[in-house]
C-alpha cells in the first residue's frame, strides 16, 4: 500500500465519499425547486417612473443652459475649443430634468412599445458619453452656421430641435427648448 493511502482512506470514508458516480438527480437535494425560467422585472409605467424619480427633486425648469439655440451652440463651440468637458456636461439635461420635464412628454417608441425611463436615460447617457469622448479625442473644432429642422417637434411644453448641424457635421443631437431655456438632450455625433 502506498505510504499516503493509510491516512487518506479513513479521511475519504469519514467524508462520506461514494466511489460510484452520482447522477444529477441523486446529487441534488430532495427539497430543491427548479429555478424560474423567466424573471419579469418590468414595472407598470407609473411605478417605473416613481422608482426612477425616487430621491430626485423636481426642477422648476431647465437650469443653466442658454436663452437661445444660438447662445447654446456658441457656448458649445467655446467649451469644445477649450476642451472643457465640465461646461459641456452642464449644457446637457440632468437626470431630474429628464425625469420631470423631458421624459413624461416624449414619444420615444412606436405605439404599443414602452421603454422604461431608466432604460431611455441610460441610452441617452451612453450616446452622449460616446459623442463627448469622440469630440475630445479628435480635438474637433466646431465651425459653420447652425442648421436644424425648419420647425421643432412639439411634445407637450417641450420643443425639440432635431437634425442640427454646424456646417456639414453633426456634433450634437437634439436641442430641448422649454420655457425660453435651451439644453442638449444628447451629444450624438457623426464623427
Amino acid at each position: 500500500m502506498h505510504k499516503h493511502a493509510r491516512w487518506l482512506l479513513p479521511v475519504i470514508l469519514a467524508a462520506g465519499c461514494n466511489p460510484e458516480p452520482q447522477t444529477r438527480a441523486e446529487a441534488a437535494p430532495p427539497d430543491s425547486a427548479p429555478a424560474p425560467a423567466v424573471v419579469d422585472s418590468t414595472f407598470p409605467p407609473e411605478e417605473a417612473m416613481r422608482r426612477f424619480r425616487e430621491g430626485l427633486a423636481e426642477p422648476r425648469g431647465l437650469e443653466g443652459g442658454a436663452g437661445s439655440r444660438d447662445e447654446l451652440v456658441r457656448g458649445f463651440v467655446d467649451a469644445l475649443a477649450r476642451q472643457d468637458t465640465a461646461v459641456l456636461i452642464r449644457m446637457h439635461i440632468t437626470r431630474p430634468e429628464f425625469a420631470w420635464l423631458y421624459y413624461p412628454h416624449t414619444e420615444l417608441a412606436p405605439p404599443g412599445r414602452y421603454l422604461e425611463p431608466k432604460t431611455v436615460w441610460l441610452l441617452l447617457r451612453l450616446e452622449s458619453e460616446k459623442g463627448l469622448t469622440r469630440l475630445m479625442q479628435r480635438r474637433r473644432t466646431a465651425e459653420g452656421r447652425l442648421r436644424c429642422e425648419a420647425q421643432p417637434r412639439v411634445e407637450g411644453p417641450n420643443r425639440l430641435w432635431e437634425r442640427c448641424r454646424l456646417g456639414t457635421r453633426q456634433l450634437f443631437g437634439t436641442i430641448l427648448e422649454r420655457e425660453g431655456r435651451f439644453k442638449f438632450v444628447s451629444y450624438k455625433t457623426d464623427l
